[in-house]
């Protein structure tokens, strides 16, 4: 098995590179999907221990809220789109303005209605992530049905670093923000964080010709 803390600068910068393609065809598909223009942040690859993950992006207090998707297959990977609550509450409207008109969202809107809108955003971007890597490395896969959390950041990469420790103590964390521009206002930001299983990552690497 590959040992993650090993990696070299080319490793990395394929890796990195990967991530590039991937939000490009995620930034892509968001932008069709909203009718809006998209910008995104050159991905960054990083080794992380899993204990670390909680302080590693933020403040682990911050309210957040994430779309998680499991990929099996030859590569098989967990992906997590991840937004501060006010940002995807944005998206959220941003959605509902494109399907249904401004004049037909009501002003509160139902849990159920903004989680199933967050979940359609975060599965198209995380479908289109890991279509380009599929389709870079000629592979296949399979996703599982989006999950969504409401937490503090800490708890819900808690919940990640507990299940990826099952597998390995490092995370190679692909991560990424993607900016819909919005007239006359903040962008709206979010990050794709990417979790390899580590036999997953081996396969990357050689299909890229790194290993």
């Amino acid at each position: 098995m590959l040992d993650l803390s090993s990696f070299n600068n080319m490793q990395l910068d394929a890796i990195r590179e990967v991530g590039n393609i991937g939000t490009g065809n995620a930034a892509t598909a968001l932008s069709k999907l909203l009718s809006c223009m998209i910008d995104m942040d050159v991905p960054k690859a990083e080794l992380v221990s899993i204990y670390d993950l909680a302080g590693h992006y933020g403040d682990p207090d911050q309210q957040m809220a994430a779309v998680f998707v499991r990929s099996l297959g030859e590569f098989s990977c967990s992906l997590i789109f991840i937004q501060k609550e006010e940002d995807a509450d944005l998206m959220v409207n941003l959605l509902l303005k494109q399907q249904f008109g401004a004049d037909n969202i009501p002003k509160e809107l139902p849990q159920e209605m903004s989680d199933s809108a967050l979940t359609e955003v975060g599965n198209i971007i995380l479908s289109s992530f890991l279509n380009a890597i599929n389709l870079l490395i000629g592979t296949q896969h399979q996703i599982s049905v989006p999950g969504v959390a409401h937490d503090m950041l800490s708890s819900i990469l808690d919940v990640v670093a507990s299940i990826f420790g099952q597998m390995g103590e490092t995370a190679l964390m692909v991560n990424t923000e993607l900016k819909v521009e919005e007239t006359g206002d903040k962008p709206i930001s979010g990050n794709i964080i990417m979790l390899p299983d580590p036999e997953a990552l081996e396969l990357l690497l050689r299909k890229l010709q790194v290993l």
